[in-house]
């Protein structure tokens, strides 16, 4: 997962934040969906809709409240994080982004994206917990729907760096090109509360702050990677050599 000269730019998350994100923050980042829903809702209440178009709103509506509620439990979970113990374990990254894909594919192609996982010739295995490390990318993976351009592939990757020692998920977006200036504000602001990201104002940084505080959680990290064209949201977590659980 490298990037060329220029093009790499990484913001870590700080120590955990015991206080309670902003409801404002947390109220804006719900309001998009929350809207589109309220549209289709309206559209529908005309009643001068074909049956196969009712129907595809209507299941637009589901996936879109689907994707509300994924925010608000995840919100929910980073509060808690300090009250529990999490597992960790032996985890394949590859089968869990494809089980992450499975979920994901009628919410991508309603919005008339596509997803899919960059494949691998050897298998890697992480050390962390299954339930954070999946809502960490499905966060991801909902931030790269929200910013990418109709009609394009999203990749999910899976990859090692450091020799091996730290395995890399990343999900790459189409979305608009973030400057070095506002990721290093960013990585300062991160640490403390949600904040607005330049170039993408209809994000909060919200799921941003709460994949921080999961992979903090896990020992772990998030980073950014720039393109001209988009932006690789990343986690990188501990490897595991117990290949033998494969």
């Amino acid at each position: 997962m490298s990037a060329t000269r220029g093009e790499h730019e990484q913001f870590l998350i700080g120590p955990l934040n015991d206080g309670l994100p902003s409801l404002v923050t947390a109220a804006h980042e719900l309001k998009s969906p929350l809207a589109l829903m309220r549209q289709l809702a309206l559209m529908l209440e005309d009643g001068n809709l074909s049956d196969d178009e009712q129907k595809r709103m209507l299941r637009q509506i589901s996936l879109t409240s689907e994707r509300a509620l994924r925010l608000t439990n995840d919100l929910t979970r980073s509060i808690r994080l300090s009250e529990a113990l999490f597992t960790l374990e032996p985890i394949n990254p590859q089968q869990l982004c494809e089980d992450i894909i499975h979920e994901l594919e009628p919410l991508f192609t309603a919005h008339g994206r596509n997803v899919r996982v960059a494949s691998r010739k050897h298998p890697l295995l992480l050390v962390a917990n299954r339930d954070l490390l999946r809502r960490i990318i499905m966060n991801f993976s909902d931030n790269a729907l929200n910013y990418t351009d109709t009609n394009t592939t999203i990749e999910i990757k899976v990859g090692s760096i450091n020799s091996g020692k730290t395995i890399r998920l990343g999900v790459r977006d189409y979305g608009p090109a973030m400057p070095i200036n506002a990721l290093k504000l960013l990585r300062g602001k991160l640490a403390y509360a949600p904040t607005t990201i330049h170039a993408r104002p209809n994000s909060s940084g919200l799921g941003l702050y709460i994949a921080g505080q999961f992979a903090d959680a896990m020992n772990g990290k998030i980073g950014v990677i720039r393109h001209r064209d988009g932006a690789t949201f990343y986690v990188d977590l501990q490897a595991s050599w117990q290949l033998s659980l494969l």
